[in-house]
C-alpha cells in the first residue's frame, strides 16, 4: 500500500459523525488516534515506490475503545480517487457503523488494529480456515455473493470477542484480510472494496463490546438481516432428513429410494433428498452427465408416481441439481459450450455463465419441473460456490449483466419466484461455503459442506454455519458410520451434530437393533427440542479448540453438549423463571460428568443410555461446586430442578 501525505490536508483527517445530534464520545483521560499511518506490515509484492494513480490516506476516529483503554483508529486508503467521504455512526457500547460512500469510482481499503493481547482464536466461517491467528501477510479472502460472507471475530479469553467486525457488503466481492502484525504485536484487520457513484457504499460494523463471540456474531446476523424480506422455513426443513448420498452414492432407483424411504419415516425422519444418479444410468462419478436434467428412464420410470409413493409414507421429496454444471456427455453441452465462465476437465463439465439469459431461463425450466410436474417440495442446489470465478472474462456478447454475481442473484430471484408460484412453502438447499446473507432470501436451509465420516468436523462447520446461518435451518453434513460400528458411536456421531438438523445416509435395511435403536431415540431428541437445539441463543466454548462444549438455551430449557471431558455449569436460576430443565448429552468416553452448582439446591436425575433406556431416576442433593453424575457414552441426562 502506497501514501502520499501530500494528499492528506487537516480537514481529511478529521473525523466525521454520521448524526450530528451525536457527537462522537470525549474522554479527556484517552487520546485521539495519530494522524499517522500505523507501523507498516510487511505484505509480500507490496510496491516500494509511487505509484501513479491516486492514492488518498485519511485517518478516522471511531469513538471506540480497546480492552486497554486506548482508541480505536480506522486507516482509509483510497486508490484511484479522492472524492470519497466517511461517516460514523454509534450503534451502541463498544459498536460503531462506518460508511464510505464515493463520488468517482474508487477501490477503497480499510485497516484497522486490535492490541494481540490474550487472543486465542480467529473466527471466521470459512470452512477450510483453522483457527489459528494468521499472520498480517496471509493472502486475503474474497468474498461474494457465491463463496462466503464479510465477517470475522478475535477471540480472547473466556471467549470474549476482542473484535468482531463484518461488511455490508454480501453480494459483490469484497477482499477481507486479518492477521498478527509481526512488527507491532497488533492484529489487523482490512476490507477491501470496489466504490462507484450512485452504487452501494462501504458499510463496515466494528464491535469491541467485549462479548461472548456468539452474541457478537448474532447482532451481525441481525444487522444484515434489517430489510432482508426471508419467505420463512417450512416445518419439515427442520426436522430430520434421510439422503440418499453416502448410502447410495449414485445407485438409486424407485425401488430403493422408496425403501429407505419407509425406514426413514419409521425413525422420525421427515424428508427425503435424492442426489446424484437420478438423472444418468452412469455410476462413475463425475459430472459429465449434467445439464440435460432428464429422469434416467431405467431407475425413475414413472418419477411423478414415485415422488407421490414417497409422500404417502410421510416424507417430503427433494431432488439434488448441480445448478451450474453443464456435462460433456449431455445434449446441452453443444447448445451452451460456448456460454461458459471456465472449463473443469477433472470433473468432464464447465461452469454456465449465468450473465447469459438464455442460461438464466434453461436452468430455471429444467429446476422448475421438479415442483412443477413431479410434485416435489424442493430441491437441492449443489455447487453454487462454482460460480465464484476468480478473474471472470469480461462479460461476452449476449450478456444482459456486467457482473457474475449479477447475473447469478438474477438467475436465483427468478428460480425462487417461479418455484413460489407452484409450493409456496417449497424448501431450497444450499451448502457452506455459499453462505451469503445475500442468499438468504433464496434458500430454506444451509447443510455443512462434506466430511463424511468425520463428527468433529461435521459438529465445528455446524456451528459455525449456525453462528451467521440468519434465518436458515441449519442442516449437518450426512452422518454415515462403517458397518462394524457400535450403537454409542453411532451416538456420538449423532450428538456431534445436536445443534443443527441430523441428514442420515446409511444403508437403514443393514443396520443392527442397537443402531436403529440409538438413531430412534437421538431422532426424537432433536424432534422434541428443536425450538432450544435450533432457535435457541447458542454458545459453543473455545473456537480453538474445535467447540470441545455447546450449549442453546431457549425460555426455561438448556441443551449442553460435552465433547471432552469438561466440566458443565448449572444455568443460573435467575428467580422463578430461569431455566428449568437441564440436558446433557455426553460424547466423550468419559462416563463422570461434573456439574458445577453455585448454591444448594434438589433436582430430578433421569439418566438414558445411547438407545435411551432408562438406567437411573434418582433425586439429586447438589451442593456448591462440583456435583459428579455418571452418563454413559452418548447417553443422555435430564435434569429437572426444582422450584
Amino acid at each position: 500500500m502506497t501514501t502520499d501525505p501530500k494528499t492528506v490536508s487537516p480537514q481529511d483527517a478529521s473525523p466525521r459523525s454520521a448524526d450530528p445530534r451525536q457527537p462522537e464520545p470525549q474522554e479527556p483521560d484517552r487520546q485521539e488516534p495519530d494522524s499517522q499511518q500505523p507501523v507498516p506490515a510487511w505484505r509480500p509484492g507490496a510496491p516500494t515506490g509511487e505509484t501513479p494513480r491516486t492514492v488518498v490516506h485519511r485517518p478516522l476516529a471511531t469513538g471506540l475503545f480497546h480492552s486497554t483503554g486506548d482508541p480505536l483508529a480506522l486507516h482509509l486508503t483510497g486508490i484511484g480517487g479522492d472524492r470519497w467521504e466517511a461517516t460514523v455512526a454509534r450503534v451502541e457500547d463498544g459498536v460503531a457503523l462506518i460508511e464510505v460512500s464515493a463520488a468517482e469510482a474508487v477501490t477503497l481499503r480499510a485497516e484497522w488494529r486490535v492490541p494481540c493481547v490474550g487472543a486465542t482464536a480467529y473466527w471466521t466461517p470459512d470452512t477450510d480456515a483453522s483457527r489459528w491467528l494468521p499472520p498480517s501477510w496471509t493472502t486475503p479472502r474474497t468474498v461474494s455473493l457465491a463463496l462466503g460472507a464479510p465477517v470475522a471475530s478475535l477471540v480472547g479469553a473466556h471467549d470474549r470477542a476482542l473484535c468482531t467486525a463484518a461488511a455490508g457488503e454480501t453480494a459483490a466481492p469484497v477482499r477481507v484480510g486479518a492477521g498478527v502484525v509481526e512488527e507491532s504485536g497488533e492484529f489487523a484487520f482490512t476490507v477491501e472494496q470496489y466504490l462507484i457513484p450512485d452504487g452501494p457504499p462501504m458499510r463496515l460494523r466494528i464491535d469491541l463490546s467485549g462479548r461472548h463471540f456468539a452474541t457478537t456474531l448474532r447482532a451481525v446476523t441481525d444487522w444484515w438481516d434489517e430489510g432482508v424480506d426471508h419467505p420463512g422455513v417450512a416445518p419439515a426443513a427442520r426436522m430430520p432428513a434421510y439422503s440418499t448420498w453416502y448410502s447410495l452414492h449414485q445407485s438409486v432407483d424407485t425401488a430403493v429410494v422408496e425403501q429407505q424411504a419407509a425406514l426413514a419415516a419409521g425413525l422420525g425422519c421427515e424428508s427425503i433428498i435424492v442426489d446424484d444418479g437420478w438423472q444418468t444410468a452412469d455410476r462413475t462419478r463425475g459430472y459429465g452427465h449434467c445439464g440435460d436434467w432428464e429422469p434416467n428412464p431405467a431407475a425413475f420410470p414413472d418419477l411423478e408416481a414415485h415422488v407421490a409413493e414417497v409422500h404417502r409414507r410421510g416424507l417430503a421429496y427433494l431432488l439434488w441439481y448441480a445448478l451450474p454444471f453443464i456435462g460433456r456427455h449431455n445434449d446441452a453441452w453443444d447448445r451452451f459450450k460456448d456460454k461458459i465462465l471456465r472449463e473443469e476437465p477433472h470433473l468432464e463439465a464447465a461452469v454456465l455463465d449465468p450473465r447469459h439469459p438464455e442460461v438464466r431461463a434453461y436452468l430455471i425450466d429444467k429446476v422448475c419441473r421438479a415442483v412443477e410436474e413431479w410434485g416435489m417440495d424442493g430441491v437441492k442446489l449443489d455447487f453454487i460456490d462454482r460460480f465464484a470465478v476468480a478473474d471472470p472474462p469480461p462479460a461476452p456478447a449476449g450478456a444482459d449483466r456486467a457482473a457474475v454475481h449479477e447475473g447469478l442473484l438474477q438467475l436465483l430471484a427468478e428460480l425462487d419466484a417461479r418455484l413460489r408460484r407452484t409450493r409456496p412453502d417449497v424448501i431450497v438447499e444450499h451448502r457452506q461455503p455459499y453462505v451469503s446473507p445475500s442468499l438468504w432470501p433464496y434458500a430454506t436451509m444451509v447443510r455443512a459442506t462434506d466430511c463424511p465420516l468425520s463428527p468433529a468436523e461435521n459438529r465445528q462447520r455446524t456451528v459455525d454455519c449456525r453462528l451467521t446461518a440468519g434465518p436458515l435451518a441449519v442442516h449437518a453434513d450426512m452422518i454415515m458410520w462403517n458397518s462394524a460400528e457400535t450403537p454409542e458411536s453411532v451416538a456420538v456421531h449423532l450428538i456431534n451434530a445436536l445443534f443443527s438438523v441430523p441428514q442420515i445416509s446409511v444403508d437403514l435395511a443393514a443396520q443392527t437393533p442397537g443402531r436403529l435403536a440409538a438413531l430412534r431415540f437421538w431422532l426424537g431428541v432433536f424432534r422434541r427440542h428443536a425450538d432450544v437445539l435450533q432457535l435457541g441463543d447458542l454458545e459453543p466454548a473455545r473456537p480453538d479448540l474445535g467447540y470441545p462444549l455447546v450449549s442453546a438455551h431457549a425460555e426455561r430449557t438448556t441443551v449442553v453438549a460435552r465433547y471432552a471431558p469438561l466440566p458443565v455449569a448449572l444455568p443460573d436460576r435467575g428467580g422463578a423463571d430461569g431455566p428449568r430443565t437441564l440436558l446433557v448429552a455426553n460424547a466423550d468416553r468419559d462416563p463422570v460428568v461434573l456439574l458445577v452448582a453455585t448454591r444448594q439446591e434438589r433436582a430430578l436425575a433421569l439418566v438414558q443410555d445411547c438407545g435411551g433406556e432408562i438406567l437411573s431416576e434418582t433425586v439429586l442433593d447438589l451442593v456448591p461446586g462440583v456435583n459428579p453424575v455418571t452418563v454413559p457414552t452418548g447417553g443422555l441426562l435430564t435434569l429437572t430442578r426444582e422450584h
